[in-house]
């Protein structure tokens, strides 16, 4: 496996990130010798209340997208731990598309999890943040004390998929140049500043180093025959059993996952007596809302 990372100075006097990253290595694959692969995370406050916040990221964004949110959840007295997903941010990227499939988002996601003993998590979710998000919360239910969905889902292959999202995988797979920053911009409901728009386009000086931004759309499950729905199924019959506190906040502008958060409210215990909210917002609310995402936060782990 050959495998990319962006150099330093890309992360250098970005707008409004000052964190420092931290790494960890994890195996590419189950089978590999050593670890080979090395994951970023961006980390808040000193967690004097015993607990952690993590915050799983989508697509094509990296923990850049947290910047306004882990502040004030750290003023709170919660550690935050926000990651770089494997082909995102400052983690590596394997440069071949075929090298990204969604069980192996999971595993890294999981060798990471374990290697930073993570406890008492509150998980904060958005976009394939929540696909592998909620894999990793009922793989490690001892771990996870809370869970926080927004705009996200756990498909199954069921159904349609919405005419929003088809449109978007069509056009991921054929723009010539994957506009990052672009992208962000267009999915968010204010206009992102041209420092913001260089931020997030700074892990991808080439398309080399996108591939796993191109993946992404081909792996969220549409059909019955998708490899991952088996897994996914079983993940959502244990959130059926899921008592623990579940928190819906959703934006009122994304039509991807428009109507998933009432699946949830539907099937998921812990969604019951919770202060579910709508925030103004695009797909990706934490560049419209992040201060009543992070309040959400803050007050659930409260």
């Amino acid at each position: 496996m050959e495998i990319l990372r962006t150099p330093d100075r890309r992360f250098e006097g970005l707008t409004d990130w000052a964190y420092e990253p931290h790494y960890t290595m994890v195996r590419s694959a189950p089978d590999a010798a050593r670890p080979d692969l090395r994951i970023a995370h961006a980390e808040d406050g000193a967690g004097t209340t015993g607990a952690t916040a993590l915050l799983l990221h989508g697509e094509p964004s990296w923990s850049y997208l947290y910047r306004h949110m882990m502040p004030i959840v750290a003023g709170a007295g919660h550690r935050v731990v926000a990651p770089d997903l494997v082909g995102f941010g400052r983690s590596d990227k394997p440069a071949e598309r075929s090298s990204y499939t969604y069980a192996s988002h999971v595993d890294w996601m999981s060798q990471w999890l374990v290697a930073n003993d993570l406890r008492n998590v509150t998980l904060f979710c958005q976009d394939w943040g929540g696909l592998i998000g909620l894999r990793l919360a009922v793989a490690f239910p001892d771990r996870f004390d809370r869970i926080v969905a927004a705009n996200t889902f756990l498909p199954t292959g069921d159904g349609t998929p919405s005419a929003a999202f088809l449109d978007w995988r069509r056009f991921s797979q054929q723009v010539p140049v994957f506009p990052t920053g672009a992208i962000l911009d267009g999915a968010s409901k204010r206009d992102l500043t041209p420092g913001e728009i260089v931020a997030y386009e700074a892990p991808y000086p080439d398309e080399a180093m996108k591939a796993g931004a191109r993946q992404f759309p081909l792996l969220v499950p549409i059909g019955t025959d998708d490899p991952e729905r088996a897994a996914n199924l079983t993940a959502w019959a244990a959130l059926e059993r899921w008592t623990k506190p579940f928190l819906c906040t959703f934006s009122d502008g994304d039509p991807v996952t428009a109507g998933s958060d009432l699946r949830f409210q539907e099937r998921v215990p812990g969604c019951a007596g919770q202060p579910h909210i709508t925030v103004p917002g695009g797909h990706f609310l934490q560049e419209d809302s992040p201060a009543e995402l992070a309040r959400a936060i803050v007050a659930c782990m409260a």
